[in-house]
């Protein structure tokens, strides 16, 4: 059995200043440390509304999810009806909590969804000036860079590896996959770790076939159970540290009672020598339960 690697999104303010502190509450009570990765820039969560014009089951998830509950109105306003609050402003505090409790802390970009719709579009230097804004808060607050990155919807393009690799990121989880691997963009193979998400998310699952909250969890708890090797599970800070917490303690505790350890993502990436690891493809792919694309690992360059 492997170990299961928390990977916590921090895509909203309120998922900052309302989900972060009652992760670390719920994380610490059980001696679980993991990798949080902040967006740091305006809040416009409101204006992914539009996503339902452009991305095939937009509209089919936010209503199987009941997004207002799980979300807030406050959040799915931001940016359109009221004003975008700016995450960062908000990170003093929070983010010397996070590294206080032993929690690994990274970029989760600067305006989340920005790079979330338009990252094929934007140039190389504004992917940069993305990236530059974030790391600009995090140093402002931490005394020194972020070293890992998350990319927003597991959107990756060569440019943005590109900007990751000439800032001297160690490793990033941008996409979605089965392992390890070294990012490949036509010729060109990026020297910077991915450390892919491995298993479904909440908010993919919740409402897929009529789950609920505690058959999703156990859905994924199985998973871990059945896999030899280590995963990589994305949760939300806006829903395992909101609505779903307490679902989310139980699988914690569940997988801790089977044996199941549980790690930071740097420490996996501090122990894997570059030279060991494969390059694989980058190709778009579509999820069960989430809409749109998202950058996946082409499986047929696994060893």
């Amino acid at each position: 059995m492997g170990g299961l690697g928390l990977k916590i999104d921090v895509d909203t303010l309120a998922g900052l200043v309302q989900g972060v502190p009652a992760l670390l509450r719920l994380l610490g009570a059980r001696g679980v440390r993991a990798s949080f990765f902040v967006a740091l820039g305006p809040d416009n969560s409101g204006r992914a509304i539009f996503r339902v014009f452009r991305q095939r089951g937009f509209l089919a998830k936010m209503l199987r999810t009941r997004a207002p509950s799980l979300y807030g109105w406050r959040t799915l306003l931001s940016g359109t009806l009221l004003p975008a609050p700016h995450i960062g402003a908000h990170a003093g505090e929070l983010l010397p909590r996070m590294a206080a409790a032993g929690h690994e802390v990274g970029l989760h970009g600067y305006d989340h969804v920005l790079w979330h719709d338009r990252l094929l579009t934007m140039s190389k230097k504004d992917i940069r000036r993305q990236v530059e804004g974030a790391q600009a808060v995090f140093a402002g607050v931490l005394g020194q860079p972020a070293h890992a990155f998350a990319a927003p919807g597991w959107q990756a393009s060569r440019a943005s590896r590109e900007v990751l690799a000439e800032m001297g990121f160690l490793y990033a989880s941008d996409t979605r996959g089965t392992g390890p691997y070294l990012p490949r963009f036509g010729d060109w193979v990026s020297p910077v770790l991915e450390l892919p998400t491995t298993l479904p998310t909440l908010d993919e699952l919740l409402g897929f076939q009529g789950l609920s909250a505690r058959e999703a969890f156990r859905l994924v708890e199985q998973r871990v159970l059945r896999r030899t090797l280590p995963q990589v599970f994305t949760l939300h800070a806006e829903l395992e540290g909101g609505p779903l917490q307490e679902e989310f303690a139980r699988f914690l505790d569940r997988l801790g009672e089977q044996g199941v350890e549980f790690f930071r993502l740097g420490d996996w990436a501090a122990k894997l020598r570059p030279r060991e690891v494969p390059p694989a493809a980058v190709v778009r792919g579509r999820l069960p339960g989430r809409a749109g694309w998202v950058s996946c690992q082409a499986q047929e360059e696994r060893a």
